[in-house]
């Protein structure tokens, strides 16, 4: 792993040089552009993620419900226990073990659905943010934008500028 990360930074380093050794006369244009941000900023990510919302609260309303009443069916048998018959004590024992299962089960498929569409929706914004990045890349002529940086001062930041676009973009582009 450090090994990897180190052999990109160094091509990364190298494919900077290559370019400032290119082009000695000029001043390289770069810019960087903080992904996270964007994602947690920009107008159609805040979209998604009120329409993954809007689709998933009443089926994580419902798991809640119906954890809330295995707990309290649960309490009940736990005081009620002492003066149950054993054959009792054991089936509605049981019938919880059942349920509770039935309830991981459902939490599971809840979560990987929750996952899916938010991936789903996530591709979509990065797509969208991409082509506006390029846009910005093509129009001010850059020579070279980042996403995954380690430092970048404020100067080569053009995340607002990336912000403000997207915002400004149609949601069908």
């Amino acid at each position: 792993m450090v090994n990897s990360l180190r052999i990109k930074l160094l091509a990364a380093v190298c494919g900077v040089w290559l370019l400032v050794g290119a082009a000695p006369a000029q001043e390289l244009k770069i810019g960087y552009v903080n992904s996270e941000r964007v994602l947690r900023e920009a107008t159609p990510a805040k979209a998604a993620q009120s329409k993954l919302e809007a689709e998933f609260s009443k089926r994580e309303k419902d798991l809640n419900d119906t954890a809330s009443r295995l707990k309290a069916a649960a309490d009940k048998l736990e005081k009620e226990a002492p003066t149950l018959s054993e054959s009792d004590r054991s089936r509605r024992q049981r019938e919880l073990v059942e349920q509770d299962r039935d309830l991981q089960r459902k939490r599971r498929e809840f979560q990987e659905d929750l996952n899916q569409r938010k991936n789903e929706e996530l591709a979509a914004v990065v797509e969208r943010a991409n082509r506006v990045i390029k846009q910005i890349f093509d129009q001010e002529k850059y020579d070279l934008i980042l996403q995954e940086v380690v430092f970048a001062g404020p100067r080569v930041d053009i995340t607002e500028k990336v912000i403000k676009a997207l915002n400004a973009a149609p949601a069908g582009r």
